[in-house]
């Protein structure tokens, strides 16, 4: 059944309580515009739509103070421009489409609310400059209180109904998603340590983790709006975010022993592996974590039991690792409770650092720039009042959909949707709303297609047509005190909305961004240079950059790893080598950067500086070189002028063989598909 049919056909109570919420807001909004007498009512509903997008209380407060901020900004801005060109339309253009560059730039690199906060201060500006045109100094400062107003009475309608109807909460959104990040991490875990072969299961459980991790980790800065345990929440998220990387890093390398290098373990290894592996499943499948973490601590148990003497040091590496794993499962589990009760579990933790594409965002503030003239230049030649709707929706769609995955796919869908609204706004709008009388009937004849619309807002695959469907409809209707019923003013609004939309759809396409090829070889060059600098900043500094980086990689290069044939899949494990690599070389820091001899120092140094340019190597299809070398020499000059226990030693060792032996694998991954492979080298650094 396609997913439209699907959505009204049996309709979900999740989606009926979302229309009923979202379109109880709007005519609140509406109601107290027309009360107030506000110039365009229509901005009220847009603010109370877009803040409705995702109705938990805490999500709902924070993309209102982004809005309300964003707006303030940029009516300052466009108050800035007017006053500097107030008789000069062609220059205050040109200023204005700086801003909006400006501002789309600034958008792309966030991955929270404080994009929309970007794109409200671009369209607050465009509105106040295009619409006080010619307008003496009280009027433009008259608009743009007016769009202050309308924005503003939106957010506040949407908030309040947010939090007294149907509430929702972050919280318990995070505490989803957790079990989600958790029971997928525990899925993969069983899958790697039984050294399975099925590909695409380990991947699609490591996305199934990956995608809820980073929308968690999103998503739990709007908990600080959610009382005084918001903040707990975050910390506890972070937690989940570091150690879930750790887990994960940690079976890719025990899946590549386990799996390619079997014949150089004893068959205890194996089986050992095996029966935690078991017990992941078991875990996974528990109700409550007090069980969940029984489990674990008997796999622990078991693990430790397994230890033998003499063992070698790819043997003891793996059962090292093997606790590594139900470790920071463990941990993963105190993160998941502190998420859900944070007065009860209290953990600590800094922020993490989200990897952001300079040459991305570049692009999309281009495009927005071309989209924005253009229609700017079309609204000059032709002196058509209704232009400055096309130049609005190019404003606010070649923005909004800039840091979407699929923006042409999306502008499509909102272009269907905006079809059909010119045909409900016809009717609802223009032939019925003409012979309505009072607010009851103006709130049934436009909320009706507003809740149609909403009502299939909630489901991913329908969200694109219904909610272009709604917003569509406010824009060609545009409910106010002094509407025109006129036949020609509706036409006029609906062919600028084709013509905005067009002109998105067409800047889309002539500028997509940046190829797949290209975004890909940027990925790798970021880990690379990543895996460089983690040997120059500070532990602490250098494990919250590179474990938030990492997660946005790893699930782009998974991403652009379905798009290839079966056999040709190799970025995924690129980037869980390059994340296993990083989290080993922190793990040396750890060990030994205070180490007290200058010879083990200095050793340590070259052998990290091995390790980076091995990945560097590795990454370009080349096999590492230099890596067993310097690791002799740090196992030499900790053996000599260190007081290291033998089993540390061991275990040193173990760790070095198990990373040459996988960057080796890596490369001989990469240099079978020369059509793809990277080419980019960094500039070595010094020692």
């Amino acid at each position: 059944m396609h997913p439209l049919v699907q959505t009204y056909l049996t309709p979900s109570s999740t989606a009926v309580k979302f229309a009923i919420k979202t379109t109880l807001a709007m005519m609140v909004a509406l109601y107290l515009a027309l009360w107030f007498n506000l110039d365009r009512p229509y901005w009220a509903l847009i603010s109370a739509a877009f803040l409705q997008i995702r109705p938990m209380s805490g999500m709902v407060i924070e993309k209102g103070i982004c809005q309300i901020s964003g707006t303030l900004i940029g009516a300052l801005a466009g108050i800035t421009i007017m006053a500097l060109f107030a008789q000069a339309r062609v220059p205050a253009l040109i200023m204005l489409t700086g801003w909006i560059m400006l501002c789309t730039y600034v958008g792309s690199l966030w991955r929270n609310n404080y994009t929309y906060g970007c794109l409200m201060g671009a369209v607050t500006a465009m509105l106040i400059v295009v619409i006080s045109n010619g307008s003496t100094p009280g009027g433009i400062f008259n608009i743009a209180i007016a769009r202050l107003s309308e924005l503003g009475l939106g957010a506040i309608c949407a908030t309040l109904v947010s939090s007294l109807l149907w509430p929702s909460r972050v919280g318990d959104h995070l505490a989803t998603q957790a079990d989600n990040v958790i029971n997928q991490a525990f899925e993969n875990a069983a899958l790697r340590l039984e050294a399975s072969d099925d590909i695409p299961a380990m991947q699609k459980a490591l996305r199934g983790s990956l995608g809820p991790l980073t929308m968690l980790e999103t998503d739990s800065q709007a908990a600080r709006f959610e009382g005084p345990e918001g903040p707990g929440r975050i910390r506890a998220t972070h937690v989940l975010t570091r150690r879930t990387l750790r887990f994960l890093a940690n079976l890719q390398a025990l899946h590549q022993l386990l799996h390619d290098h079997a014949d150089k373990l004893s068959p205890r290894s194996a089986e050992t592996a095996a029966r935690v592996a078991e017990g992941f499943r078991d875990a996974e499948h528990v109700k409550g974590v007090p069980k969940a973490r029984q489990q674990l601590q008997a796999l622990r148990h078991r693990v430790h039991e397994s230890d033998e003497e003499g063992m070698a040091p790819l043997d003891r590496r793996v059962r090292l690792g093997l606790r590594e794993v139900v470790g920071h499962a463990m941990v993963m589990l105190d993160a998941r409770e502190a998420i859900a009760s944070p007065g009860t579990h209290t953990l600590r933790s800094t922020s993490l650092a989200w990897h952001r594409d300079h040459l991305a965002a570049g692009i999309n503030a281009v495009r927005s720039g071309l989209v924005f003239s253009t229609l700017a230049t079309f609204w000059i030649l032709t002196a058509w009042n209704s232009a400055m709707v096309a130049m609005l929706l190019g404003t606010l769609f070649s923005a909004f959909f800039a840091t979407r995955d699929n923006p042409v796919a999306i502008t499509m869908m909102f272009y269907k949707g905006m079809l059909a609204a010119i045909v409900s706004a016809f009717l609802f709008g223009h032939v019925l709303l003409s012979q309505a009388n009072g607010f009851p009937m103006l709130a049934m004849l436009v909320g009706t297609p507003l809740f149609l619309g909403l009502l299939g807002a909630t489901n991913p695959a329908t969200l694109g047509y219904c909610l272009g469907f709604a917003i569509f409809n406010i824009l060609l209707i545009m409910p106010g005190n002094n509407m025109d019923f006129s036949f020609d003013s509706f036409a006029n609004r609906a062919v600028a909305v084709v013509i905005g939309l067009s002109c998105v759809a067409m800047g889309f396409r002539l500028l997509p961004g940046l190829g797949t090829r290209l975004r890909r070889r940027r990925l790798i060059r970021a880990i690379s240079t990543d895996i460089h600098q983690l040997r120059r900043r500070s532990i602490a500094d250098a494990e919250a950059r590179f474990s938030g980086h990492m997660a946005d990689r790893i699930l782009q290069l998974a991403q652009h790893d379905d798009m290839l044939p079966q056999d040709q899949r190799h970025l995924f494990i690129l980037g869980l080598t390059g994340l296993d690599l990083g989290l080993a070389i922190l793990r040396l820091r750890g060990r030994l950067d205070e180490a007290p001899h200058p010879a083990i120092r200095r050793a340590h140094r070259q052998l990290l500086r091995a390790l980076a340019e091995g990945f560097d190597e590795s990454a370009n299809g080349r096999q590492p070189k230099g890596i067993h070398a310097a690791g002799q020499r740090l196992e030499a000059a900790v053996a000599e002028h260190g007081d290291v226990p033998a089993d540390r030693r061991v275990l040193l060792e173990g760790l070095i063989e198990r990373l040459e032996l996988a960057l080796e694998r890596l490369g001989r991954i990469m240099s079978e598909r020369p059509h793809i492979k990277p080419d980019h080298k960094p500039d070595p650094a010094p020692a």
